[in-house]
């Protein structure tokens, strides 16, 4: 348990990689490991992880990521994971049509969370995007345009120091028993 307190403190969103160190294909195999073992509303798995490892394709969808001084960065990470969103199993459409909620969007959050964690477990930096030019990068890579590309996630050796973490205090988002 304290193992994954301890990995869960040392995650942080990097956005600066070592551009001359490749992430190894072990390493990322078990990552796409981690996220393919990522829970799911009725086991629905409504995900296609796109994997991007190729330097020339990864700097353009990286720059498809900048935009309005955000994510700059994104062009030098040597790997880009991108989550599109498929379709749900029949049994988690329908809970979510009578709960009113869109279950693949939830689960794709929690994927995104195992990729990350699983990154820092192997010693590699990451960085959850949502601000990206999704047109561009779907031409850049084949994604149908029927699909939703929800998340890029830069994978790559960090440059920077471990940052001291700002959260809010416990007591301002914890509560037992009631609101």
């Amino acid at each position: 348990m304290n193992d994954f307190l301890s990995l869960a403190k040392a995650r942080q969103s990097d956005r600066a990689y070592d551009t001359t160190r490749p992430v190894e294909a072990e390493k990322l195999e078990r990552i796409l490991e981690a996220a393919c073992l990522a829970p799911s509303a009725c086991n629905a798995q409504p995900w296609r992880f796109v994997v991007i490892t190729d330097s020339g394709l990864s700097e353009k969808v990286g720059k498809a990521a900048a935009g309005l001084g955000m994510n700059k960065f994104a062009a030098t990470a040597p790997v880009h994971i991108l989550i599109v969103e498929e379709s749900a199993n029949f049994t988690s459409i329908l809970g979510g049509k009578v709960k009113d909620k869109h279950f693949p969007l939830i689960d794709i959050g929690i994927a995104a969370a195992h990729i990350s964690l699983a990154a820092e477990d192997e010693g590699l930096g990451s960085c959850i995007l949502g601000w990206f030019d999704e047109k561009e990068i779907k031409k850049l890579t084949g994604i149908p345009s029927s699909k939703r590309l929800l998340l890029d996630i830069t994978i790559g050796y960090p440059v920077k120091e471990k940052r001291k973490k700002s959260r809010k205090d416990k007591e301002k988002v914890i509560s037992y028993n009631k609101y």
